[in-house]
C-alpha cells in the first residue's frame, strides 16, 4: 500500500496511537498508519472535521465500527480499537501490508484465472464470515480488497449495515461504485448477502480483464442504467470462471449463488488448475534415460 509523509496540519496522536505516514483519503477521512506503545501497526481512520459535527456522519461511523467488530474472520482486518465520542471519531484496525486489487491489476495487468480463483476462494470465505455476522458490505470492489502476502483482506465496512437495519439514503440513492453496485442497490431497495456476492462476481471480472464488466468511461448514470438493463459483458473472461461469474452478476438476488457455494466451487478450480500445472511439470521432467516421461510412459 502506498505511503505518504505526514502534512503539516495532521495530527501526530490519536487516541493511544502514534501516527507515521498517510495511506489515503476518502470522504469520510483520512487513513493512517498509526502504532501503538508495543509498536504493532494499524490502519487508523480518522474522520474529517468538517464531518465530525453531523450526526448522520456519526451514525455511519458507529455503524461501521459495530459491523466490523461483529466479523471473526482472518480475511478482514481485525478492529484493535475506536472512539466514537472523540472531537474527531476515529478506527483503528490491524495494518494489511500490500497492494489493493485495484492497483495490482493497474500495475501488472489482468491477472491469470487459477490466481483470481484462489483469491476469489479466500474472499468468498470471508463473505460467508461477514454474513453470518448479520453484515453485507455494500461497496466491496478491487479497492477495497487488498492482497496480503497471507491472504486476501477486505477492508472499508464504512456503507456497511446489519441486515434489517433502516438505510440512511433515500430510496433510490445508490451508495457505492458504479460497476460494482448490484441493481437492487440503483433501485433503492433493500440489501442482502447476494447484494455483495454481485459485487463479488464484479470484482473477479475485474480482476480477469482490467474493466468491470459494464464498462468504463462512461458517467456514474450511464453506468447505473448498465447495471440495472443491461447484461455483463463477460466475453474477455477465461471460459472456466465465465459461468461462476454470469451467475454472480444475475439481475435477481434470488438467482445469485451463496458465498458459501463460490468458496467451494472457486477452492476446487484453483486446486484443480494447480494440480493439473503440477502434472505438466512433471510430465515434461527428463527421464534418466535421456527421453521424456509422460503419463508414466517413456518416449
Amino acid at each position: 500500500m502506498a505511503m505518504m509523509r505526514l502534512r503539516r496540519e495532521d495530527p501526530r496522536i490519536v487516541g493511544p496511537y502514534r501516527l507515521h505516514r498517510r495511506l489515503g483519503a476518502g470522504g469520510m477521512g483520512v487513513v493512517y498508519l498509526g502504532s501503538d506503545r508495543k509498536g504493532q501497526r494499524v490502519a487508523l481512520k480518522l474522520i474529517r472535521a468538517e464531518l465530525a459535527e453531523d450526526a448522520e456522519f456519526r451514525t455511519r461511523f458507529a455503524r461501521e465500527i459495530a459491523a466490523a467488530s461483529r466479523i471473526r474472520s482472518g480475511c478482514t482486518a481485525r478492529v484493535v480499537g475506536s472512539d466514537i465520542e472523540a472531537d474527531r471519531p476515529w478506527l483503528a484496525t490491524t495494518y494489511v501490508p500490500g497492494p489493493s486489487l485495484y492497483k495490482r491489476v493497474g500495475d501488472e495487468g489482468p491477472l491469470p484465472w487459477p490466481e483470481v480463483a484462489r483469491i476469489g476462494a479466500a474472499l468468498a470465505e470471508g463473505l460467508v464470515k461477514v454474513h453470518e455476522a448479520g453484515v453485507v458490505h455494500r461497496d466491496l470492489k478491487p479497492s477495497n480488497i487488498l492482497l496480503s502476502p497471507k491472504g486476501p483482506r477486505i477492508i472499508d465496512f464504512g456503507i456497511a449495515w446489519s441486515r434489517g437495519a433502516s438505510t440512511l439514503t433515500h430510496v433510490g440513492t445508490a451508495v457505492g461504485s458504479p460497476g460494482f453496485l448490484a441493481p437492487e442497490q440503483v433501485r433503492g431497495a433493500a440489501v442482502t448477502p447476494a447484494t455483495d456476492v454481485f459485487a463479488f462476481g464484479a470484482t473477479l471480472a475485474y480482476a480477469l480483464t482490467g474493466d468491470t464488466p459494464f464498462g468504463s468511461g462512461a458517467s456514474s448514470e450511464v453506468m447505473l442504467y448498465r447495471v440495472v438493463h443491461e447484461e455483463p459483458d463477460l466475453s474477455q473472461v477465461p471460459a472456466p470462471l465465465a459461468p461462476l461469474i454470469g451467475a454472480c452478476l444475475a439481475k435477481e438476488p434470488t438467482d445469485r449463488p451463496g458465498a458459501a457455494h463460490l468458496h467451494e466451487r472457486l477452492g476446487g478450480l484453483a486446486a484443480g488448475a494447480a494440480g493439473a500445472g503440477a502434472w505438466r511439470l512433471t510430465a515434461r521432467v527428463p527421464h534418466p534415460t535421456g527421453s521424456t516421461a509422460q503419463n508414466g510412459t517413456t518416449t
